[in-house]
């Protein structure tokens, strides 16, 4: 039945593509099928796979840094008050800050290559990672602490069997409504001061109104998106089975 409303949702979807193409006789929105063609002509140049390589080498990169710097933090702070207090007016006065406004900071700092891409992408990943693992880990009900110590459970037996699995779900989540803003925040970095990744290769396209192109890597980005939301609930149903009844 799932399949079947993607399926549904898919198609609904190209219709209005489609629709569009016409409306503006393919001069401003190519149709899907020529977008197709582009994009088969793309592969077999083997042009595009060099500028999906780098993006998803940029996302993955920030990924695992933002996982391991902010997940045992907020873990931290939110099973320490004493912590939380301390760090919550730098957190509450840094995390409203748009970051993708630093970018010619950060650029400055870290050159133009992937690593300044990088820490942007890192940047927007932490905060979000960080406030919702420390909000997870404050809401682990006493009763279930207590129960597993008056077993003879260990601190690591604590975090393992209770905590962890009470902040993975998450986590999880968390990771999934930020992959829209990922994907955002990759096209704008990837169009300054590079000349491989998926948002070069729109902006160069746009340069040379080349609109297949354009939508070509609309579509990949898209993909992407869809590809690491997927990955993320997949992850969630594979290692959070008792949050699915």
């Amino acid at each position: 039945m799932k399949r079947f409303e993607y399926a549904f949702a898919l198609v609904v979807i190209l219709l209005i593509w489609q629709a569009g193409a016409m409306l503006t006789s393919g001069s401003i929105i190519a149709s899907p099928l020529i977008v197709f063609h582009k994009l088969i002509d793309e592969a077999l140049s083997g042009n595009i796979g060099i500028h999906i390589g780098r993006s998803i080498f940029r996302i993955l990169a920030a990924l695992v840094l933002a996982f391991v710097s902010a997940v045992p933090f907020g873990l931290y702070l939110g099973l320490s008050k004493r912590a939380d207090r301390i760090a919550k007016p730098f957190i509450y006065l840094s995390y409203p800050i748009p970051k993708i406004i630093l970018m010619p900071v950060v650029m400055l700092i870290f050159g133009l290559g992937d690593l300044s891409k990088i820490v942007l992408l890192w940047m927007i990943l932490f905060f979000q990672l960080l406030i919702t693992t420390r909000d997870a880990a404050r809401i682990v009900s006493k009763e279930a602490r207590f129960s597993l110590l008056s077993l003879g459970g260990t601190k690591w037996h604590l975090f393992r069997h209770v905590i962890w699995p009470s902040c993975l779900p998450s986590v999880l989540t968390a990771l999934r409504i930020t992959t829209g803003t990922m994907v955002a925040v990759l096209f704008l970095v990837e169009s300054i001061g590079t000349r491989q990744g998926l948002g070069y290769y729109i902006i160069d396209a746009w340069g040379r109104a080349d609109i297949p192109q354009i939508f070509v890597g609309m579509v990949l980005l898209a993909a992407i998106g869809v590809l690491f939301y997927e990955l993320f609930d997949l992850l969630e149903k594979r290692y959070c089975k008792w949050n699915q009844i």
